[in-house]
């Protein structure tokens, strides 16, 4: 079988990538992104464009990127604020890492219909805000939520529990943590392998980004 290949930019995706680039700062970049239509599919049948939560000031101590928007999250315009989210402020607070200071981020800004996971061509044409997102909110460490966040960083050969247990890996500058989604702890329950797994993952990064703090 031939490796999967990346997903060729078109002009859409050339477009955003040009917008996000000549953001100067977050705001201009969330006002771009709220009335993107480079997925002329997800643009119909979304409500909001869920750009992301930032730290109300100052640099975030991790940022955490998801696959997508799903139903709670498009109806609030707001990142992981569903079951899922829940699920994550709770294991963030048992690990001791305050989501108030953490960038939280998806790959794909909205939902895409019956919560499906997003085409190959929606992620690249998505692609331009994340970068500029985490350029200008310079985190010092990244979480990866799930094969499509890893993907996005890694390439579309990754294979999660692979490159979770790599541990933490430098991209552009920052390390970068990848282990499972929310979503998939909630599906094999609360003693599940993806849930004990995350919660592990976040109390290394907590300890980690303590650490770095300290110093």
């Amino acid at each position: 079988m031939a490796a999967p290949r990346p997903p060729r930019f078109d002009a859409a995706a050339e477009e955003v990538a040009r917008t996000a680039a000549a953001a100067p700062d977050w705001p201009s970049l969330a006002r771009s992104a709220s009335g993107c239509l480079a997925c002329p599919e997800l643009a119909a049948t979304r409500r909001h464009v869920v750009v992301g939560d930032v730290p109300v000031s100052g640099r975030p101590l991790v940022a955490i990127v998801g696959e997508a928007p799903g139903a709670t999250e498009d109806e609030t315009g707001r990142p992981f604020v569903g079951r899922s989210g829940a699920l994550l402020d709770q294991l963030l607070a048992e690990a001791g890492l305050d989501r108030g200071q953490a960038a939280v981020l998806n790959v794909v800004k909205c939902r895409p219909p019956g919560n499906r996971t997003p085409k190959a061509d929606e992620v690249a044409r998505c692609s331009g805000w994340l970068r500029r997102q985490l350029q200008l909110l310079d985190p010092p460490a990244v979480i990866a939520l799930g094969l499509s966040a890893a993907k996005w960083f890694l390439g579309p050969r990754t294979v999660l529990a692979r490159a979770r247990e790599q541990g933490p890996v430098p991209w552009e500058g920052r390390g970068l943590y990848v282990t499972y989604h929310p979503s998939a702890a909630i599906r094999f329950g609360p003693n599940g392998a993806p849930r004990a797994a995350l919660a592990a993952d976040l109390r290394q990064v907590a300890y980690l980004v303590g650490a770095r703090e300290a110093r």
